[in-house]
């Protein structure tokens, strides 16, 4: 009993000395250059803030936190200033003021790592998709070689929360092997999991790059050109009793001017995911830097990249370059902020909120874990956060809104989803508007009513069921003459066939179809177009390039600029939202019936947008009217806009399908069996050589958000397989926000891929996915999530085309 007793107190002891170990060697290392003495910075006591005052006063009595210094910037100028209560309560007790040096805590990966990156990148040296292992061989163990710096700064890398503090070690290259060994938590790119070892990587990352360790290089390339000259790592004894004691450590002595994190400790204080210190006044000179684009250390185009959404497509919390914009910690962004500003916390009693939309910043530096740990200060940084958007009357003006979407690279309109779950709104189509308008779009010439044509489907009605055709029969400033009907048929029941010319049953009218096995049968004839003044579009589309409708909207620009006539398109929904933009965009060379223009799988634009964008994109020059929707909000799911559901086509049955299609649909030239006759279709995905459980287990261990995959069978009565059973998975949407299902499409095929080698098959997928460098990724293997993050700069590229053409 006495030798066990020992052997555990040996083992405590051990402990103990090795935590101590990195205390002294920070404590021995040459310190920074100790800046020259500057006078104490000057109390700035606004009445306008006076809330703020309140708040912080309540919160230092409650000793949570013990004490705090709030700075708030607004259009260029410190408009409040203040120190409360006390930095050091224990082993004595010193007041706060306003130059007091705080552990930065977890800031430190923004204000030293993310920026140092960011510059990196700026510099060409680094991409956002390259893997962390092109330049650190090591971290390719355990399954690791394919996460990317993008998953690292915007914690989607897999990885856990932190290393094995349980373990006995000591020192940064031990931290580093650890971190090179550390296995998978999670499938890289699945799941938002805040990870410290993220930032330790992404230092040794600047070290490795720079030859420079981090802290040496962000002294150099940010605190010295922006003369922020009491921010460092390892402070020196010198700036002791400005420091703001933490907490006691593992010996019972109060840390001060050492890293509170006990992982950074450990490392010597020089880590990418803690150890800096800083000032108000220093932090605030680097908020106003960003705020007025970056210089000298960065350029405008970086800043607004650093602080726009970087995540995987459809991370449900959004993050830039090491900012938090919109996540479960953004609680000092407060409640009146708008999305769009960014910031970060520390666990020390840290943060900082930049919002560049009204020029305006909120620095609360506090020391919230001293003297022996406290409570998240969540509720004071909201507060103070809301109070200083209230004084400052931060009204967002459509101005500001705008300015915002091109700092940010992205609009409020895209966090529209998370806002408006289950709306029920009252949409008008374009049709009923154009009856509201009382067809004043229509020029008729002198003398005479407008001769028109349209192009329509059964989907083509109005809010009290008549269809266009028989609407626009009756305008009394037009004479309808054509009609023309797209794939499917004018009733919309037909599969894939040609359904021949015909008469309208009704109008009396010539029903000419554009639709057939040649591209001459799926444009308007010259000769009927000739006897036209106008044609008319109201078409419910799918949200997606390979449903044909949008590429007739395309041919029908084309006859009509050659026939110099006008066409007006009356717009509908995107059914599966106007925000959410997912999958590889169409190689140039690539144009089909199935792929008309370089739009991304899911392109987020309704029918209207889209036709402007292929008149001005594609130097079309029609004369194009667009008759606008009312109503209508870009975070809408066609079931929140209170419209009758029509199916557009015989196989689209739902808003659920519509969901789905793209991802699914993508897929269905190859050979499995999408569920085309049975009652669900594109909500199944099977083949009789799949094993049900086996294809099941291994999609759900992917954890792709939003869905989940249940094994099932099912006999088709048409299409692939048709009378076979098949084995295969039934697709259940959990949150169809935060799918991307594009990236579903293709882990799917991977899956099918790696599980039936002999037996699937990809040579008819790029009909469809119509990207090369996708389609060969997928064939070699690499994992899905990868592909995705490969086509972002593509997608970004898009983009910027168009928010050019958004009527919404």
């Amino acid at each position: 009993m006495i030798i066990r007793n020992f052997r555990v107190v040996l083992a405590s002891v051990l402990l103990v000395c090795l935590a101590v170990a990195p205390l002294e060697a920070q404590k021995k290392k040459t310190p920074a250059k100790t800046p020259s003495k500057v006078s104490t910075p000057t109390t700035i006591d606004n009445p306008k803030f006076s809330a703020i005052d309140a708040i912080v006063k309540s919160a230092v009595a409650e000793k949570n936190p013990p004490g705090a210094v709030v700075l708030v910037g607004h259009n260029g100028k410190i408009v409040y200033r203040k120190a409360f209560g006390y930095r050091s309560l224990e082993p004595v007790q010193q007041v706060m003021t306003i130059d007091t040096i705080f552990d930065m805590a977890s800031i430190t990966k923004c204000l030293a790592t993310a920026t140092s990156l960011t510059r990196m990148l700026e510099l060409g040296q680094i991409r956002l998709n390259d893997p962390v292992s092109k330049y650190l061989p090591d971290f390719a163990q355990n399954g690791k070689k394919d996460i990317t710096i993008r998953q690292l700064v915007t914690h989607y890398s897999g990885l856990a929360e932190d290393l094995d503090l349980k373990q006995p070690w000591t020192g940064y290259d031990t931290a580093i092997k650890m971190a090179m060994a550390e296995p998978l938590k999670e499938p890289p790119g699945s799941r938002f999991v805040y990870s410290d070892i993220n930032y330790i990587v992404l230092g040794e990352l600047v070290h490795v790059i720079s030859g420079m360790p981090l802290d040496k290089y962000a002294a150099a390339h940010i605190y010295e050109p922006l003369k922020m000259t009491h921010t460092t790592f390892n402070p020196p004894a010198s700036w002791d009793q400005k420091i703001a004691a933490t907490e006691y450590d593992e010996r019972g002595v109060m840390l001060k001017g050492v890293v509170h994190d006990p992982t950074a400790r450990r490392m010597g204080g020089v880590a990418g995911h803690a150890g800096l210190f800083s000032t108000a006044d220093d932090v605030a000179i680097y908020a106003q830097a960003m705020l007025d684009g970056g210089k000298p250390v960065l350029s405008e185009v970086s800043v607004a990249k650093m602080s726009s959404p970087q995540q995987p497509p459809i991370g449900p919390s959004l993050r830039g370059i090491g900012w938090d914009i919109d996540s479960p910690f953004a609680s000092n962004r407060g409640e009146l902020f708008p999305v769009g500003s960014y910031g970060h916390t520390g666990f020390t009693g840290t943060s900082l909120w930049i919002d560049p939309v009204t020029n305006t910043y909120v620095i609360i530096l506090g020391n919230g874990v001293h003297p022996r740990g406290g409570p998240a200060l969540v509720a004071l940084r909201t507060k103070v956060a809301s109070a200083v958007a209230a004084a400052l009357d931060l009204t967002v003006s459509e101005k500001q809104k705008l300015e915002q979407s091109k700092i940010t690279g992205y609009n409020e309109s895209m966090s529209a989803a998370r806002r408006f779950v289950n709306r029920n709104g009252q949409v008008k189509t374009g049709i009923d508007v154009f009856e509201a308008h009382n067809f004043a779009e229509f020029k008729a010439p002198e003398g005479r009513k407008l001769k028109i044509g349209v192009i329509t489907n059964h989907t083509g009605v109005d809010s009290l069921g008549q269809r266009t055709i028989d609407v626009l029969a009756k305008a009394p400033n037009a004479e309808l003459t054509a009609i023309f009907s797209p794939e499917h048929g004018i009733a919309g029941a037909l599969d894939t066939t040609d359904s021949g010319n015909s008469k309208d049953g009704v109008t009396g009218e010539s029903i000419y179809s554009v639709y057939g096995d040649t591209d001459e049968k799926r444009r308007p004839s010259q000769d009927v177009l000739k006897n036209l003044d106008a044609v008319v579009y109201d078409i419910q589309d799918a949200g997606v390039p390979f449903y044909t409708y949008e590429t007739a909207l395309g041919y029908f620009l084309e006859a009509c600029a050659k026939a110099g006539k006008e066409l007006i398109v009356l717009d509908r929904p995107n059914p599966i939202t106007g925000i959410f933009l997912q999958g590889p965009v169409l190689d140039a060379t690539k144009s089909t019936y199935v792929g008309y223009h370089t739009t991304p799988i899911r392109h987020a634009m309704t029918i209207g947008e889209l036709a402007q964008l292929f008149n001005a994109e594609r130097n079309i020059n029609a004369k194009l009217t667009v008759v606008k929707m009312e109503g209508w909000q870009r975070g809408d799911w066609y079931d929140e806009t209170g419209l009758l559901w029509i199916n557009p086509s015989p196989n689209l049955r739902s808003v659920n399908e519509a969901s789905l299609y793209p991802g699914v649909g993508m897929i269905e030239g190859t050979n499995i069996s999408v569920g085309r006759g049975t009652d669900t279709p594109f909500e199944l995905v099977g083949a009789p050589w799949i094993k049900s459980k086996e294809l099941s287990d291994y999609l759900n261990a992917r954890k792709i958000q939003g869905v989940r995959f249940v094994p099932i069978t099912f006999t088709p009565t048409a299409s692939n397989y048709k009378g076979q059973l098949c084995g295969g998975v039934n697709l259940i949407l959990t949150d169809r926000n935060f799918n991307d299902v594009v990236e579903m499409g293709l882990e799917i095929a991977s899956a099918l891929k790696k599980l039936y080698p002999n037996d699937y098959k990809t040579d008819k997928l790029g009909g469809i996915l119509r990207n090369q460098a996708a389609l060969d990724a997928l064939n070699s293997g690499v994992d899905p999530r990868r592909i995705a993050q490969d086509a972002q700069d593509d997608l970004d590229k898009f983009v910027q085309v168009r928010k050019k053409y958004l009527l919404y």
